[in-house]
């Protein structure tokens, strides 16, 4: 692990600042629109656009660095997030934040997708993994601190909006100031959406409406907090929870998916999921209770996008499945655009119970779709399955590959050792 810090240190610590900006954004928007008299149907689709410019910026940004390269993609990329985390405040207007949201969504994708090549560049195939996992980390970890930033200030001024631009800006110095090389870009062929859908159609599935989920915590958690009537300090330690629960559980999910069938664990963490949001529907829970279902929902959501990406790696020869990691990105991308919208027009017709009704109806349909693919077909022998690995449904297709070629060495190294 110090051998990972030591090699990528400047990432680590220029991503770190990146998704504390990131995770303030997001749970900013969703107060200051409740404070400027959005509704909540406006509000759905200021978080939508973000996913929206996210999925462009995938599709277009590898193309962007084998033009320019990675220094100045990053560069321009981040300068772009910086200047809109700037522009917020001063224009208050939901056509003026839906262009912002696409735009800083399209400029996040980018600098992914340039951060996690260096990444990959900066590894070896024995230490990847562990270079991912951390990875994962400092994602998520980001998103659970800036939510106590954002605790610490008034939504309703400048300066939370400032913090983060200035935490964006900060960010390019240890990434363009390390003496690491710039890595070479490389791009694989993508695997076509039907041949990818015959190969594992739970992974499909599991991806568009895994995406739908990670976008109601990560876009409208904020929205369902501000109709909710919870304070900014209780706003913040909620999605924190969400996102706490998802880095926690992460480990003991991929511990149990080396060792049995997945679609097991899918439906079971479905299942679990489903209990929990559900008491957000019939419940008028306390605080305490409603950050509890959070932690528990978000324990049970994010880890699924690690383990639908295994479980369709089970199904494809590794060559395949980094062709395949555009697709499944690509699908996940589309539930997340659908998801603030429909979780939109639920709240504005049930009022905040819409938000985990959306979350509940999703994982009820995965947790039946999981059961209904285990009478499909036989599960892969556990032995010959591909190993867990940690993901945050933030980053971009050129993590899931340096993931899935860790994999391969890995159990390349296992069959020797056998």
């Amino acid at each position: 692990m110090f051998a990972v810090i030591g090699s990528a240190w400047a990432l680590f610590l220029g991503m770190g600042l990146l998704m504390i900006g990131n995770g303030m954004q997001g749970t900013l928007l969703g107060i200051r629109g409740d404070i400027e008299g959005f509704s909540t149907f406006e509000m759905s689709f200021v978080m939508a656009a973000y996913f929206a410019g996210f999925l462009g910026g995938s599709q277009l940004a590898p193309e962007m660095i084998r033009r320019v390269g990675h220094v100045r993609v990053f560069a321009a990329l981040a300068s772009f997030i910086s200047a809109v985390l700037i522009l917020y405040p001063s224009v208050t207007e939901p056509w003026a934040w839906i262009a912002l949201r696409i735009i800083i969504g399209f400029s996040f994708s980018g600098v992914y997708v340039t951060a996690e090549s260096w990444l990959n560049n900066a590894t070896t195939a024995e230490n990847r993994g562990q270079a991912l996992s951390l990875y994962m980390i400092v994602q998520m970890g980001g998103i659970v601190t800036a939510q106590s930033l954002v605790a610490a200030g008034d939504p309703s001024g400048f300066i939370l909006f400032v913090i983060p631009s200035v935490l964006v800006s900060l960010s390019f110095a240890p990434i363009l100031l390390s003496i690491s090389p710039t890595p070479p870009f490389d791009t694989t062929k993508p695997m076509s959406l039907r041949r990818l859908f015959h190969s594992s159609p739970l992974g499909c599935v599991g991806m568009i409406l895994n995406g739908g989920m990670y976008s109601a915590q990560f876009g409208m958690a904020s929205v369902y907090g501000a109709q909710a009537g919870l304070s900014v300090p209780e706003i913040s330690t909620f999605i924190g929870a969400i996102f706490l629960g998802g880095l926690l559980f992460q480990y003991p999910v991929g511990w149990i998916s080396d060792r049995i069938d997945r679609r097991v664990l899918i439906l079971g963490c479905s299942v679990v999921g489903t209990i929990a949001c559900l008491l957000g529907v019939i419940l008028t829970p306390s605080f305490t209770v409603l950050t509890t279902v959070g932690f528990v929902a978000g324990g049970m959501i994010n880890p699924l996008y690690s383990l639908l990406i295994a479980y369709t790696a089970d199904y494809l020869d590794y060559e395949d499945m980094s062709a395949a990691s555009g697709g499944l990105v690509f699908m996940n991308g589309l539930g997340a655009i659908a998801g603030p919208v429909i979780i939109g027009g639920l709240m504005t017709a049930l009022g905040p119970s819409g938000f985990w009704l959306f979350l509940t109806v999703l994982l009820a349909a995965l947790a039946g779709y999981a059961g209904y693919r285990m009478t499909c077909r036989a599960a892969p022998a556990v032995d010959e399955t591909a190993p867990y690995v940690s993901f945050s449904p933030s980053g971009s297709s050129v993590g899931v590959i340096a993931g899935a070629e860790w994999a391969e060495a890995q159990q390349d190294e296992d069959a020797e050792e056998s």
